[in-house]
């Protein structure tokens, strides 16, 4: 996030009920898939909150596709304030590419998530590279 929004804040985790991390794409035409929340009734997501402004927020969203529904931005209320969730609500299960996959275990150490949610998320995934936790 740092490097995508200059001057973006990183704030603390937090922990969103009903959700769980998978990684999609919006097409079954595709190999690698991206990060992304599905509702789960009996999960619970935890994800780091980062205060933006409206600049970020048109640069996250040029960045995660929101121009031609690739994600699609929901918010909800976390402690009084507004959060924003980028979601893929048409979505096929792809493992994500090395590059990428390693870029979110990056954000996870960075933000002191929970790298073993992580790996249990990616074990469902055929990955024929390894995998540097």
């Amino acid at each position: 996030m740092r490097f995508r929004c200059k001057g973006a804040v990183y704030l603390n985790n937090f922990s969103l009920p009903g959700y769980k991390l998978c990684f999609s794409h919006k097409t079954n035409h595709s190999v690698f898939g991206h990060a992304n929340i599905i509702k789960s009734k009996k999960s619970n997501i935890k994800g780091a909150l980062w205060k933006i402004t409206k600049e970020h927020e048109k640069e996250l969203d040029a960045y995660e596709g929101v121009d031609y529904g690739y994600y699609y931005k929901e918010y909800f209320a976390y402690n009084g304030k507004k959060v924003l969730v980028y979601i893929q609500k048409i979505y096929y299960l792809q493992k994500p590419s090395s590059k990428y996959l390693h870029t979110i275990i990056q954000g996870y150490k960075d933000c002191f998530l929970d790298i073993k949610y992580l790996k249990k998320v990616v074990m469902n995934y055929k990955t024929n590279y390894k995998i540097n936790w």
